[in-house]
């Protein structure tokens, strides 16, 4: 056995991680799934639905983007105040 001590970092797999990676995940899932979205109805201002759905998954996908990256800062500082609290 190593003579490291043993440190608890609390679960990795948390809920908030979870959606994190939902979040991470879903535009990916929306843009691989080409059946749901190969088609020219309905039309959005002339513009067929294939080019508008695709559009609205980057403004989508910044929004979700943005949530991942702020429940990620969230998470971090809780298990740094955690880290910190616990050794003192």
């Amino acid at each position: 056995m190593s003579d490291a001590p043993e440190v608890n970092r609390g679960p990795v797999v948390t809920p908030v991680r979870v959606v994190i990676a939902l979040c991470l995940g879903a535009p990916f899932v929306a843009m691989l799934w080409v059946g749901s979205y190969a088609k020219t109805d309905p039309t959005l201002a002339g513009i067929p639905f294939f080019y508008w759905y695709q559009m609205l998954w980057v403004l989508i996908s910044t929004l979700l983007t943005m949530t991942a990256y702020k429940l990620w800062q969230r998470d971090q500082r809780a298990r740094a105040a955690q880290k910190g609290g616990a050794s003192k």
